[in-house]
């Protein structure tokens, strides 16, 4: 049964971070995907609030191997830089932080950059640190306009921040935000975890305002491989062909136990879509 298109399929380098870039690059070769979402990390690709790695470079050794570069996450969270920094000094070299990620973004020709709404501290009032958030993306959005790069705002766990966790937030903040640059991407273990479903998302956002996706299995918890989790992934993709979604599904693995042979993981992971491929 056919229910997505194989181009829907990214792969992530997030769980290649023991390993050589051009691993990574050859590991989505053989595994079968076609498309990027490139984890701006080190020790992959260095970015900062000053610089960034050569784009030109890792654009060469993608096409060279057939893949496309499709959507940029700077790391945003065992890094300093944060979208609600509550330090002024370091709300500033985030914003920065974050518009390198557009300029290298738009280097590589990706159309999308994942963000989120970044975290408040716990002693601090919550409504503060929200507006920070807001106003954050909301500078990013316009500038994501003159780099051809929407922003597209998932929600998180509530152990990783005290702001985005559920659809309710995703939606407060577009709502605020209001801004073309600037749409939802389900991540399914956030989602999960709250206790939603795909459908609720696109019922609540509207089909056309959920243009990406961290589409992976869970217990809810865990960004795991397809199979290793809970989830039905067979109804979750009636889901999204029934809303007509065309966008990414990225494989955003992160649990410890797919880091020392991630090649492995993608191969196995790969194969749970080929019967919704064809």
């Amino acid at each position: 049964m056919k229910l997505i298109e194989a181009n829907q399929l990214a792969g992530m380098n997030i769980h290649y971070r023991y390993f050589s870039f051009e691993y990574f690059l050859e590991s989505q070769l053989r595994a079968g995907f076609q498309n990027i979402e490139l984890w701006a990390g080190s020790p992959h690709f260095f970015l900062s609030n000053l610089e960034y790695d050569d784009c030109r470079k890792f654009s060469r050794m993608a096409r060279e191997r057939g893949l496309n570069i499709k959507v940029i996450t700077p790391e945003n969270c065992s890094v300093p830089y944060h979208f609600a920094a509550a330090d002024p000094d370091l709300y500033r070299r985030s914003f920065e932080y974050f518009k390198k990620g557009l300029d290298a973004g738009e280097e590589l020709g990706c159309q999308i950059m994942a963000v989120h709404s970044g975290r408040g501290n716990l002693d601090q009032d919550r409504e503060e640190a929200w507006k920070r958030g807001c106003d954050m993306l909301a500078r990013l959005a316009e500038y994501a306009n003159g780099k051809g790069i929407t922003l597209a705002m998932e929600s998180l766990r509530p152990q990783e921040t005290n702001l985005g966790v559920t659809l309710a937030d995703v939606k407060r903040m577009m709502d605020e935000i209001n801004h073309p640059n600037f749409k939802a991407m389900i991540d399914t273990c956030a989602m999960g975890v709250s206790g939603e479903t795909p459908e609720q998302w696109f019922n609540c956002l509207g089909d056309e305002n959920i243009i990406h996706m961290h589409f992976i299995d869970g217990t809810p918890y865990g960004h795991l491989i397809w199979g290793d989790g809970k989830h039905n992934l067979e109804n979750w993709l009636k889901t999204l062909k029934k809303h007509n979604y065309k966008g990414l599904l990225s494989q955003e693995i992160t649990a410890i136990e797919y880091c020392f042979d991630p090649a492995a993981a993608d191969i196995r992971n790969y194969q749970q879509f080929k019967p919704f491929m064809e």
